[in-house]
């Protein structure tokens, strides 16, 4: 798994509170499957629900419409595109959906790396560093911070793409990219509440 942007920030919010669990939220898109199996046990349930969250989104026509938007050669990146895009209004909105405050909420997050992620793996505790030391949890808050994020991405692709090209797009349809996130994101939310009482 290359060291790319995606919903991170989703995955931490929709995590179970427990430190260990956000963690393991992250995990999956940060180091690769046969590296999964040996994370200690206390961060695989936040795993699992990464891996709960994906599911139910990659299937939902919402997120599919979405990825629609985009036409190539964007299209073939658009799933992870949007991704980056619904942390950009869940960033941006964030009140809406949490009393806490954000930069609180993200420093608590880092501050656990320091502690709990001491468990992992030396791939994954360098991985998650880059995500803490790069400050991208808060940097999808605004679009320049969306575009210099896929501007580093499509560098590292291995066959390089100008995937900041995908904000133009953005912002062209950017009421139609909120609105989609906000009928996306309450259902993501219910559907995991669901499972959780199950």
């Amino acid at each position: 798994m290359s060291h790319r942007p995606m919903n991170w920030l989703a995955h931490l919010y929709l995590s179970d509170p427990d430190p260990c669990t956000r963690i393991g939220n992250l995990l999956p898109d940060v180091i690769r499957q046969n590296e999964l199996r040996v994370v200690p046990e206390e961060f695989q349930h936040g795993i699992g629900q990464h891996r709960a969250v994906d599911r139910f989104t990659d299937a939902h026509p919402v997120f599919r419409r979405s990825v629609a938007r985009f036409r190539p050669p964007l299209r073939r990146y658009a799933p992870i595109l949007v991704d980056i895009i619904y942390d950009h209004f869940l960033a941006s909105l964030w009140p809406r959906y949490s009393s806490d405050d954000l930069v609180s909420f993200v420093a608590r997050f880092h501050r656990s790396l320091d502690h709990e992620g001491r468990a992992l793996p030396r791939r994954a505790r360098e991985r998650l560093a880059q995500i803490r030391d790069g400050g991208w949890l808060l940097s999808y808050a605004d679009l320049d911070g969306v575009a210099t994020a896929l501007r580093r991405t499509g560098m590292r692709l291995r066959k390089p793409a100008p995937l900041d090209e995908a904000v133009t797009v953005v912002r062209a349809a950017y009421e139609d990219f909120r609105a989609d996130f906000e009928a996306f994101f309450p259902e993501l939310r219910s559907h995991l509440a669901g499972i959780r009482t199950d």
